[in-house]
């Protein structure tokens, strides 16, 4: 099986687990002589049951991370370090570049006037250049889930 099929499968156990969690919670109460529409109990051992595979996916993913290289000799688990390390900063430069666009209408002389320490059009810059690093990274990273095993247990 490909990494990026054992991707698929996390991101689908995932989505069942959520929705059993939902079903659970809509059916773990009812009035007094009503019944639930599904059994609560029977919704827990196969949330339970997946949660159980799922954690055999996941070690299975996270051992070939770290064995799996990428074109550029980085392994998936730095190459993944590092796109969350460039989001973060995206998110960062972002968050800044917006803060300083805050509109401040001057009704009187007397109010408070704004000053803006940042510079609107380098922060979008740099956010720019973050977005195509992390295109790229993304992309190589695609590239190495397709063309790589997933490890055996």
């Amino acid at each position: 099986m490909k990494l990026a099929d054992a991707l698929l499968i996390r991101s689908d156990m995932n989505k069942k687990i959520t929705s059993l969690i939902l079903r659970v919670k809509g059916n773990c109460r009812v009035q007094d002589g009503e019944e639930p529409g599904e059994d609560p109990q029977k919704l827990m051992v196969e949330a339970f049951r997946i949660m159980q595979e799922l954690e055999q996916v996941v070690m299975r993913i996270n051992r070939s991370n770290v064995v799996v290289k990428l074109a550029n000799g980085k392994t998936m688990m730095e190459a993944i370090a590092e796109r969350d390390r460039l989001t973060s900063q995206h998110h960062l430069l972002k968050e800044a570049a917006a803060a300083c666009r805050v509109d401040t209408n001057y009704y009187s002389n007397s109010e408070i006037k704004w000053k803006v320490l940042l510079r609107v059009d380098s922060l979008e810059k740099q956010a720019d250049d973050l977005s195509k690093k992390i295109r790229e990274l993304n992309s190589a990273i695609q590239e190495a889930n397709w063309n790589n095993e997933l490890l055996e247990d």
